[in-house]
């Protein structure tokens, strides 16, 4: 049986995706997502969330990406998937398409960009000298903000080689967050969380009410937006829950892409 709605939390105690109070899913108007591995399985992206996002769209309901990916990434995503804006980098920044218009915002001013470049080189001229083995993300040359290594897309890295990158990051200053993939040096103050209120207030004009918003996601740099989104959170079944500072409140019965669907199906099923 369903719990009342004010009694669902989050943090703990993850229920089934099911369990999700019908008045609650019936009052969502936006969903923000994960990309890796929430989408996609192996890296591509599965036809059942594809064909999830454009029933999502077709039914009015706002849809924001949300990835640790580069903002070109981001930038594809904007102009070629039925999305709202895209964010980037783990909330360095966010890219509308508006018709033919390009609008784009960032977590941090040009000045502090520049500033923060500097850090992340100091960091990563550390790993290749202290962490040989460890090698940069295949997409580091589209990146902006951040700096990402690989610690599981092509390369599986070793307990003693994340330990050393947390350390090296630290000790520059910066913070780091990890998804299913890659391992990110983050010279700023930012995450998912807060990307994704930035791209609806500058993006889409308009506040983050948490519980008219659902995020989906599957990894440790999803923590943030678990913990914002604390009573409509949803992890999808291969959720690295080892990963996690906070967890979701709901844990979808299927994985990867599918699991996404599954989100998208309670949902639009609350509607009707």
């Amino acid at each position: 049986m369903a719990l009342p709605l004010g009694v669902v939390r989050a943090g703990a105690l993850m229920l089934p995706l099911a369990q999700m109070p019908a008045e609650l899913a019936r009052g969502i108007v936006g969903v923000a997502f994960d990309v890796d591995d929430t989408l996609t399985r192996h890296g591509r992206l599965e036809r059942a969330a594809y064909d999830a996002l454009w029933k999502l769209h077709d039914a009015g309901v706002r849809l924001i990406a949300v990835t640790g990916r580069p903002l070109g990434f981001a930038e594809v995503y904007a102009r070629q998937w039925p999305v709202d804006a895209a964010v980037g980098e783990n909330g360095a920044g966010w890219i509308r398409w508006e018709g033919d218009v390009r609008r784009a915002g960032f977590a941090a001013d040009l000045g502090a960009l520049d500033r923060q470049r500097e850090l992340l080189d100091r960091v990563a001229t550390r790993v290749a000298a202290e962490i040989p083995g460890l090698p940069l993300a295949a997409d580091s040359w589209l990146r902006r903000c951040d700096r990402a290594w690989d610690v599981g897309e092509s390369y599986v890295a070793s307990a003693d080689e994340r330990a050393r990158f947390v350390a090296i990051c630290t000790e520059e200053g910066a913070k780091v967050t990890t998804s299913s993939v890659h391992t990110h040096a983050v010279p700023g103050e930012w995450d998912k969380a807060t990307g994704i209120a930035l791209a609806l207030r500058d993006a889409l004009g308009t506040t983050l009410e948490t519980e008219r918003w659902v995020f989906v996601g599957d990894s440790g740099n999803d923590a943030a937006a678990f913990a914002r989104f604390d009573r409509t959170s949803v992890g999808v079944a291969n959720l690295r829950v080892d990963e996690l500072t906070y967890r979701p409140a709901y844990l979808a019965s299927k994985s990867h892409g599918e699991g996404f669907a599954e989100v998208a199906a309670l949902l639009l099923g609350a509607r009707s």
